[in-house]
């Protein structure tokens, strides 16, 4: 059997990009899929390529605004009896300068991608530890293991991820729940198009990093094996993550490097 067969699996940010990509492959191997995002018509979209596409279910959310999250959460358990793995991959990137923008846009980013991430596995979590199982996968960034040109606010939010989950994982492992962190770097998605400005609007261009970058399909497949192997951390993309280690071994190095490269 494969590990993913019959599984149900919810992904947030499921209606493009990483998030869409996951639920196609995971729907390959056999898995139910919960697919949840802001865009229902997107969402459907989606489930329509599905396979099996008639056994997926498309719960739209909003990471901004979590107040429903125990009710969304008890819908999915009254259709299907459990919840086998989360994906919290939905989020919001940043173009803007510290000095440019304004706390209000420093907050939005930070509920999004943080207060709602946290927010939907709060939901999940009484859930998981009634089964006595469960595996929760978070979507961070390269951006959550060092901070980068016009990223402040988006940076800071992945990087309060790592500690909050780091704690949840040491918490819950006696209740049987995996927490895995995946930290994408360069990847070819919209997410710099959809990403915020400083009086946030919509960014609305393709980065040369994104557009150079990793596939979203093999970003994709590495994750899954690393979320097989119950990974608890890894990186993803190509030579931009060896910067981690630079950072962690030669950290003068790393300074000198980061301070050269393109913003976008």
């Amino acid at each position: 059997m494969n590990y993913f067969e019959n599984k149900i699996i919810w992904i947030t940010g499921a209606s493009s990009g990483i998030g869409s990509e996951m639920a196609k492959q995971l729907a390959q191997d056999g898995a139910t899929i919960v697919l949840s995002a802001r865009n229902e018509s997107g969402l459907n979209e989606v489930k329509k390529v599905l396979k099996n596409s008639e056994n997926h279910l498309c719960l739209p959310l909003d990471l901004e605004h979590s107040e429903n999250f125990t009710l969304l959460a008890q819908q999915v358990i009254d259709q299907f009896g459990r919840i086998d793995f989360l994906f919290n991959n939905g989020g919001l990137s940043q173009r803007s300068t510290v000095a440019e923008t304004s706390l209000e846009i420093d907050r939005k980013i930070m509920e999004v991608n943080y207060f709602g991430n946290i927010a939907l596995t709060k939901a999940v979590l009484p859930f998981m530890i009634n089964q006595n199982r469960g595996h929760i996968v978070v979507v961070s960034s390269i951006a959550g293991k060092f901070g980068f040109f016009l990223r402040s606010a988006y940076c800071a939010s992945k990087h309060a991820l790592y500690g909050f989950y780091e704690s949840l994982l040491l918490e819950e492992e006696k209740h049987g729940i995996r927490v895995t962190m995946a930290s994408p770097g360069k990847i070819n998605t919209d997410i710099s198009k959809n990403a915020i400005n400083a009086v946030g609007t919509t960014h609305g261009l393709m980065d040369h990093n994104q557009s150079t970058g990793m596939s979203a399909e093999e970003c994709v497949k590495q994750l899954l094996k690393a979320v097989q192997k119950n990974k608890k951390d890894v990186l993803i993309g190509n030579k931009e993550i060896l910067a981690v280690k630079i950072k962690r071994f030669f950290p003068s190095l790393f300074w000198r490097i980061i301070k050269k490269q393109s913003a976008t």
